[in-house]
């Protein structure tokens, strides 16, 4: 057999004129592996999408769906509150028992910087006005004011009955008002220091705080 074959290729290089000969197996080349990166688990890849970093709890509370406990957590560029449950992450406003927001204020201490930590005990320590008693509508909820994109928008601190709070973003829409943002709120811990000094100012969080107490009794 001559070196080189009518292809212009090497004879035993040539896919075409060692077809059938022996030259064939020898040239087949073992099967590579598909390159690129390894696919992760489902389950390891659920947790990278609901990792949790250094944060504080209270809790646990049940919903009628399931329990869950609410974190304060440490992210760039502030704070998560959220509701964490078995599954991971809840996509929803964290709701809390009002008696526990001071736990969550002092734990911060230990997951947030000095400065923002300090914040939070402060508003906490702002002069309580008056609770309305009666049938009064009730003190208004903790609000700081803000704004996302074109859009008004506030954190609010509110009491949503059985002696909790929810603590949540509202977004004014034009046409549709104020709507509830139903996501963990991630934001400046100056913008939480301001809705619970507020909640504290008006009452929002010891009228919550009182009314759990009569419901437990």
């Amino acid at each position: 057999m001559s070196l080189f074959c009518r292809h212009n290729r090497f004879s035993a290089d040539c896919p075409i004129c060692s077809k059938g000969t022996v030259l064939e197996g020898a040239r087949s080349p073992a099967r590579r592996r598909a390159s690129g990166a390894t696919r992760r688990p489902k389950a390891q890849e659920a947790a990278s999408r609901s990792f949790s970093g250094r944060y504080v709890s209270a809790g646990p509370y049940d919903d009628g769906e399931r329990s869950y406990e609410v974190r304060l957590e440490r992210v760039p560029g502030g704070i998560r509150l959220a509701e964490w449950d078995g599954s991971g992450l809840r996509r929803r406003a964290p709701v809390l028992a009002a008696a526990d927001v001071s736990q969550l204020v002092e734990g911060a201490a230990d997951v947030l910087d000095a400065p923002d930590a300090v914040r939070l005990v402060g508003a906490l320590e702002t002069g309580a006005g008056e609770v309305a008693e009666g049938g009064g509508p009730g003190p208004a909820p903790g609000v700081s004011p803000g704004s996302s994109g074109d859009f008004k928008e506030e954190l609010r601190v509110e009491p949503v009955g059985e002696g909790l709070v929810r603590i949540a973003r509202w977004v004014l829409r034009p046409g549709s008002g104020w709507n509830l943002q139903e996501a963990p709120p991630m934001l400046p811990a100056a913008r939480y220091a301001e809705a619970l000094a507020d909640a504290t100012r008006t009452g929002a969080l010891t009228a919550a705080s009182d009314a759990g107490d009569a419901a437990r009794l």
